[in-house]
């Protein structure tokens, strides 16, 4: 016979064995500390921010660094098989040349690919990290929470608001977002790729124009899906320390 779940004396149930419970919001209680307490506290926060803040600009300059890196190499090996195909007539080996650039270039996109997902979800992370802080500041002098753009909440609503202070986010910030533009400029390479391939082994240019868009297409779909997922499943990880409770006050209803 299995044991009942525990409950207080109120008979309210308690959490299940082996879950673990939500992590509540507990407001730090000012009243009656003495002010070098409060200074402390608000020193040691105000250092974390600080340190957050260092490390999204340090990895937001990075990330840029290898997004122009890569892109400067594809304009550069376009030009590069352009200049061979010219040099050879387009023959004899002119293909294995094209194929080991392009190949070059699909491998030089993925490994950027890969970290500019990995910096999208760390920007996200330190502002969440960032909005945590900000609810403690709030929990230290309640009257500055008005004077704040961004969000004090750290959940996925609050981090949406501190990137976008004045409207909801839409379609368009993943539209002209650099990971997208990373995916079109890398499916576009490996379509090449596949393409050229079809091409040296005796293929139809229309069986390489086919087979080309049809791998383009799978790796836009593929990346974006990873994309979602990875997004999804760090928010299922995350449990909150103030979860929003509504449209920010400034927004007009």
């Amino acid at each position: 016979m299995s044991e009942a779940s525990p409950a207080d004396a109120s008979g309210v149930p308690g959490p299940r064995p082996g879950r673990r419970p939500a992590e509540e919001h507990t407001s730090v209680d000012a009243a009656g500390e003495s002010d070098a307490a409060l200074g402390r506290r608000a020193q040691i926060l105000a250092t974390e921010h600080w340190g957050l803040l260092a490390a999204r600009s340090t990895a937001q300059s990075e990330v840029l660094t290898r997004i122009t890196i890569f892109l400067t190499l594809v304009s550069a090996g376009l030009v590069t098989i352009g200049l061979l195909g010219q040099a050879s007539r387009f023959e004899g080996w002119f293909g294995g040349a094209s194929l080991a650039i392009l190949g070059f270039l699909v491998l030089i996109g993925l490994m950027t690919q890969t970290r500019v997902a990995n910096v999208a979800e760390e920007d996200m992370m330190y502002v969440v990290a960032m909005n945590r802080l900000r609810g403690a500041y709030v929990d230290l002098d309640p009257a500055v929470e008005s004077y704040f753009l961004s969000s004090v909440h750290d959940d996925e609503e609050g981090m949406k608001h501190t990137y976008s202070f004045l409207r909801p986010r839409n379609v368009s910030v993943l539209v002209g977002s650099s990971a997208v533009l990373l995916i079109v400029v890398n499916a576009c390479v490996s379509g090449l790729l596949v393409a050229a391939i079809i091409v040296s082994s005796g293929g139809g240019v229309g069986w390489a124009v086919g087979g080309g868009i049809t791998v383009g297409i799978l790796y836009v779909a593929g990346f974006l899906r990873y994309g979602w997922w990875t997004f999804r499943s760090s928010w299922g990880r995350y449990i909150p320390r103030r979860p929003s409770t509504g449209p920010p006050r400034f927004w007009r209803p």
